[in-house]
């Protein structure tokens, strides 16, 4: 039989995306899961915020990893753990701390570019180091590697010179080992395109509320959708909206 890592990496099909209704805990695990998620991703600002944290690898590696065994435990589909920067700069924290993940039953991981608690990006050059890093203790799990070049940027300004950026990076980090291409906060449709028939790695692309439909993203050739906090935050706002009205009455 495929490993849970096979599988998970099966499921990235360019026009046939897989959907990652991102889940924080074992309860909203089991829920998506029973909902028909063929494979599960936990997102790093639900998860702390759940917690009691707030987003920034605030929350310690060794409770997320705790959190993440609970999940694992209670689940029988691929699920892949967000490692945010890797919790630490240094190309070989980054090595362990995926090798901890991968040992808690992760499939893949997401390993973002924007220095945790700092401004802007590693350089190329550095990131390219920390992803090779990641590699090595992989090993057969999907790497998903997060540029936050669109991120960082307010959506009215991306455009073809910060594309030809990002698409410089989807091929470093290839080259580095990375399995897939994160592209959070791009809703574009003509870059989301541009960058889908740039990179031969499959794209993810965040389902945000104004981001074109799961149909549409799939038209253009995106292999990964997620919904990272989007989840978790509408379903806080319905809670407090639940929880004034009870206490109002």
């Amino acid at each position: 039989m495929a490993s849970p890592a096979q599988v998970f990496r099966d499921l990235h099909v360019k026009g046939d995306p897989v959907i990652l209704f991102n889940i924080w805990d074992p309860g909203s695990a089991k829920t998506v899961q029973d909902a028909g998620a063929k494979a599960l991703a936990t997102g790093s600002m639900p998860v702390v915020i759940a917690h009691g944290f707030e987003d920034g690898e605030n929350m310690s590696l060794e409770m997320a990893l705790d959190n993440f065994r609970r999940i694992i435990a209670i689940t029988d589909v691929p699920v892949s753990m967000d490692l945010e920067g890797g919790y630490g700069a240094a190309a070989e924290v980054v090595a362990d701390t995926v090798a901890q993940a991968i040992a808690a039953g992760a499939c893949g991981f997401n390993f973002e570019d924007q220095v945790v608690g700092g401004d802007g990006l590693y350089d190329i050059e550095e990131q390219v180091k920390r992803i090779t890093a990641a590699r090595s203790t992989a090993q057969d799990s999907f790497l998903n590697a997060r540029t936050d070049i669109f991120l960082k940027a307010p959506p009215d300004t991306h455009n073809a010179e910060m594309l030809d950026a990002v698409i410089e990076r989807a091929k470093a980090y290839e080259q580095a080992g990375a399995d897939g291409f994160f592209a959070p906060a791009l809703v574009d449709e003509k870059l989301i395109e541009a960058l889908c028939n740039a990179t031969a790695l499959p794209v993810n692309i965040l389902a945000l509320p104004h981001a074109p439909d799961n149909k549409t993203l799939a038209g253009l050739g995106v292999s990964r959708i997620s919904y990272g906090p989007v989840v978790y935050k509408q379903m806080s706002a319905w809670l407090g909206e639940q929880a004034l009205t009870a206490l109002t009455k």
